[in-house]
C-alpha cells in the first residue's frame, strides 16, 4: 500500500483490515520469535548495554557549549537555529480549577520520524527495534523504534552519522505501510510539537545492525510489563497498530472462563456494539473542543511569572512542577558521541490510569477531553487520571483530578495492568510515569462530566488513524491494554515473557 501522504492515505478494504488484524494476532500469540527465550534476548540487551553506554553530568544552562540565551528574550536555543527553543508561554483556561499560568515550554516545529519496521519470519511479522541510550533515561538504555529521529537529526545538523533504516520511511514505494499520522506529544512541555508514526511493512531482505533485534508482538507485549525498557516513542508507535477491525475478536483463542479477555476481545471488533456511536464520539469531541476554551500566547522566557533562573536552573519559585536544567552528554555507540543541551526535569513521578469497564460484554476505557497548553486544537483526549500526584498538595482542591482517588483505591484484583515507563529521554531527564490499567466494578457517575466518555478500543483505533484525537499519554497507556490481548488467562502457569533477569513474571498486579 503506497501513500503519498500522511494526512490522507488511501483507505484499507475492510478485507486488506480483516488481514492486517489477524497476521497482528498471530504475532502477538506468538512467545517465540527469532529470539526464542528470554535468556537469548537478556544476552544480547547486555552485549548493547556494554557497547551504548550514556555518562550525563548536570551543567548550568548559562555555561552549555552551543546554546545561549536570546539578549532580548531570554528564550534558550542551539547556535545552529535546529534542535529546540525554551520559551515561555502565557496560558488562561477560563472555567478551570487554575485559570491562568505561565510557565517555560519546549518549542521544537519541526516534525521527526517514528518508525518501526515489520517483516514477516515463519509466517509470524516481527519488529525491528532498537536498543538505544538516551541522556534522560534513568537506565540508560530502553527498547525504541527502529528509528527515532527529529528532523535535525536525520538532515545531519547534529553533525553526526547517518541515521540507519531511514531510507525505508522516506521512500515507502516498495513496502506495505501499515500506519503512517502525525501525533503530539506531551502538551505540557512541548509547544505544537508533533512526530510522524509510521509502521511499515518491508519484504525484502534487512541487513540486522548490531543494537537492534526482531521481536513479535507478544514479546514487546511481554516487555510493556517491565519498568523503563520499553521507551515512549515505541510505546505511541505501536499504539497505531491497525490490531482492532472486523473479526479482531474471532483471532485470539480464549478460555470459557476468562471474562476480562473476551471483552477486551470483543472491544477491538466493530461487530460489537459500543455504548456510543462513532458519530456520537465525534461529535462529543467537536462539542467539548467548542465548549472549553483556551488562550495560549508565546512570550518571552525572562518574563515568565513565578519562574526564575537560579542555581544554573530554571525552577518555579515553589519548587514545583519542574526544572529546566542543563546537562553534559557523552555517549558511546551513538551518532554523536558529545553534546550539551537543556532539558525539563519534573518533579515527581507521573501517574497515567485508565479505567475500564465492561458493557454487555464489550471492554470500553473512559477517557477524557482534556485541556493542555500544547495541543494544537484546544485539547485531545486523555487516560482517565493524568498527573504528578505530589502537585495536587499545593493546589487548589477543586484541582485535583477527578477519580484519582478511585484509582488509588482500587482493590488488586482489578489492575490489569501497572508498570513505571520512562517519558522521552531526549528532552526529559528522568521523567517516569506509573502507567495503570484498572478495571471498575461499579457504575462510575459521569452525569456531571460532560467531558469524558466511555470508548471501545475499536474506536480509540479508528481515532488513531488520524492525527491529534489521542494525547501521548492516552496512546501509552492504550498500547499497554492491547498488550493483555492474547496473555493466557491468569493462574494457568504459561504466562512468561521475556524478563530481563529471565524469569517469568505473573499477570497481575506488580508492585513498582
Amino acid at each position: 500500500m503506497n501513500r503519498t501522504s500522511p494526512q490522507s492515505p488511501r483507505a484499507a478494504t475492510a478485507d486488506e483490515g480483516r488481514d492486517t488484524a489477524t497476521r497482528l494476532a498471530v504475532s502477538a500469540l506468538a512467545h517465540e520469535g527469532l529470539h526464542t527465550d528470554a535468556a537469548t534476548f537478556r544476552t544480547w540487551l547486555a552485549d548493547c548495554r556494554d557497547r551504548t553506554r550514556t555518562t550525563v553530568e548536570l551543567r548550568p544552562l548559562e555555561t552549555l557549549r552551543s546554546w545561549r540565551a536570546d539578549p532580548h528574550t531570554g528564550d534558550i536555543g542551539h547556535t545552529s537555529g535546529g534542535f529546540f527553543t525554551v520559551r515561555g508561554l502565557d496560558v488562561e483556561v477560563p472555567g478551570a480549577a487554575v485559570e491562568r499560568w505561565q510557565q517555560p515550554i519546549i518549542s521544537q516545529p519541526e516534525v521527526g520520524i517514528l518508525g518501526i519496521l515489520v517483516k514477516e519470519f515463519g509466517g509470524v511479522l516481527h519488529f525491528l527495534m532498537q536498543a538505544k541510550a538516551e541522556p534522560g533515561n534513568i537506565n540508560g538504555i530502553q527498547l525504541s523504534p527502529t528509528v527515532q529521529a527529529t528532523r535535525s537529526n536525520y538532515t545531519g545538523v547534529h553533525g553526526g552519522k547517518a541515521v540507519p533504516y531511514l531510507d525505508h520511511f522516506r521512500d515507502t514505494a516498495r513496502h506495505r505501510v501499515l500506519a503512517d499520522v502525525r501525533q503530539s506529544e506531551q502538551g505540557a512541555w512541548f509547544h505544537h510539537k508533533v512526530n510522524r508514526n509510521m509502521i511499515v511493512e518491508v519484504t525484502e531482505p534487512v541487513d540486522l545492525l548490531d543494537s537492534f533485534c526482531w521481536l513479535t508482538l507478544a514479546q514487546l507485549h511481554s516487555l510493556l510489563l517491565l519498568d523503563d525498557m520499553v521507551n515512549m516513542d515505541a510505546r505511541t508507535v505501536l499504539s497505531c497498530l491497525p490490531v482492532s477491525g472486523p473479526g479482531a475478536a474471532s483471532a485470539y483463542p480464549r478460555a470459557g472462563h476468562d471474562r476480562f479477555g473476551r471483552a477486551l476481545d470483543h472491544s477491538a471488533d466493530p461487530g460489537f456494539r459500543a455504548a456510543h456511536t462513532d458519530s456520537e464520539i465525534l461529535g462529543w469531541i467537536t462539542e467539548e473542543r467548542t465548549r472549553q476554551e483556551r488562550r495560549v500566547r508565546e512570550i518571552p522566557l525572562d518574563r515568565v511569572v513565578g519562574w526564575h533562573l537560579r542555581d544554573g536552573r530554571i525552577r518555579h519559585e515553589n519548587d514545583l512542577f519542574f526544572d529546566v536544567v542543563g546537562v553534559a552528554v557523552e555517549a558511546v555507540g551513538r551518532e554523536v558521541g558529545r553534546w550539551e543541551q537543556p532539558m525539563i526535569a519534573p518533579r515527581g513521578t507521573g501517574l497515567v490510569a485508565l479505567l475500564v469497564r465492561e458493557f454487555d460484554g464489550v471492554l470500553h476505557v473512559l477517557l477524557h477531553a482534556r485541556v493542555e497548553a500544547g495541543h494544537l486544537d484546544v485539547l485531545e483526549l486523555a487516560p482517565t487520571v493524568q498527573c504528578i500526584p505530589d502537585t495536587y498538595e499545593h493546589l487548589p482542591p477543586a484541582a485535583r483530578p477527578r477519580f484519582l482517588d478511585t484509582v488509588l483505591a482500587a482493590r488488586p484484583e482489578n489492575v490489569r495492568f501497572d508498570a513505571v515507563h520512562s517519558e522521552e529521554g531526549g528532552r526529559f531527564l528522568h521523567a517516569r510515569t506509573r502507567y495503570m490499567v484498572v478495571e471498575s466494578d461499579a457504575e462510575l457517575p459521569l452525569g456531571d462530566c460532560p467531558e469524558y466518555r466511555w470508548l471501545a478500543l475499536h474506536q480509540t483505533g479508528a481515532l488513531l488513524r488520524h492525527s491529534h484525537y489521542l494525547n501521548i499519554q492516552a496512546r501509552s497507556v492504550i498500547a499497554c491494554l492491547h498488550s493483555l490481548a492474547g496473555r493466557p488467562p491468569a493462574g494457568d502457569g504459561t504466562n512468561a515473557h521475556l524478563g530481563a533477569d529471565g524469569r517469568a513474571e505473573p499477570e497481575g498486579r506488580r508492585q513498582t
